[in-house]
């Protein structure tokens, strides 16, 4: 918190007498908040929230960096109450790729997965994937598919061959690796459920937009080789200004992928055609 404040202050080329002035309060008092010694009330922090508002700045790399891992080959993972006794592969119905214990390399992501939260906790992981079954996934239809059949899209399909596959995708796996489907990407998503745009277009839209990689651990197994490296509770000022980054993101995604909608409309296959077998794949 501390170190965000000094940002929001160096930003907006406030001296620690005009932000208490703009605040309200003491140049002490700011000084204490900068020093960590003192943490700003609610009230405070959604002042300092407006101030950024005020100024537009954008904090979406300091957020990155400052929640940023030093070491290696490090995920992370959001909890909308904190995690409470040994890591689950538990996770809310109809997720990427079904139930399970969700991380991923892109900090944003989980950071704006919780951002209208009361009490989220950002978790940074460190996992020791070895001595077990991994599918790695890449962006393509069967990602695309995969989703399809775990978001409840292919519910009305259950009788056909396709359905089956993507049912039994993957049997016999402890942890899965690929593309996150975040929010940027949502309405793209629905549009090829919903039978808008084509196979085509929905990839050329995901291989533009450049999503972060999620891990899944699918069971005990690969959740009990998981070692929580720093646990940190989400403040009020983070949660607002993270609400902002994820509808600009979220705009800004939807602005990127119309270009690519408009180029590949007719080009591949729609999903009731996919549902149907009518790209043999």
């Amino acid at each position: 918190m501390n170190e965000l404040i000094k940002e929001i202050r160096r930003l907006s080329g406030y001296t620690q007498e005009k932000m208490a002035e703009y605040m309200g309060t003491s140049p002490i008092t700011v000084s204490r908040w900068e020093n960590d010694k003192v943490i700003p009330n609610n009230m405070a922090q959604i002042k300092l929230y407006d101030l950024c508002q005020k100024k537009e700045l954008d904090l979406s790399d300091f957020l990155i960096e400052n929640n940023k891992s030093d070491e290696k080959d490090v995920l992370y993972h959001a909890s909308r109450k904190g995690i409470k006794g040994s890591i689950q592969p538990i996770s809310r119905d109809k997720c990427d790729f079904g139930k399970g214990f969700y991380m991923g390399d892109n900090i944003l992501q989980p950071l704006t997965l919780v951002c209208n939260e009361k009490d989220p906790v950002f978790y940074t992981l460190k996992f020791f994937a070895y001595d077990f079954n991994i599918i790695d996934i890449k962006v393509d239809l069967d990602w695309a598919m995969l989703i399809a059949y775990y978001r409840g899209y292919m519910d009305e399909y259950k009788d056909t061959r396709i359905y089956k596959k993507y049912a039994h995708f993957t049997d016999g796996y402890d942890a899965i690796i690929g593309y996150i489907a975040d929010d940027r990407i949502y309405a793209v998503m629905t549009d090829f459920f919903e039978g808008r745009i084509t196979d085509e277009a929905l990839i050329a839209c995901l291989s533009a937009l450049k999503l972060g990689r999620q891990c899944v651990c699918l069971d005990q197994k690969a959740c009990d080789r998981l070692v929580i490296l720093k646990e940190k509770k989400l403040s009020r000022l983070e949660l607002l200004l993270l609400g902002d980054i994820s509808e600009k993101r979220r705009k800004e995604g939807i602005s990127l992928t119309r270009k690519y909608l408009n180029e590949y409309r007719r080009v591949g296959y729609y999903f009731d055609e996919i549902i149907e077998g009518k790209n043999h794949g």
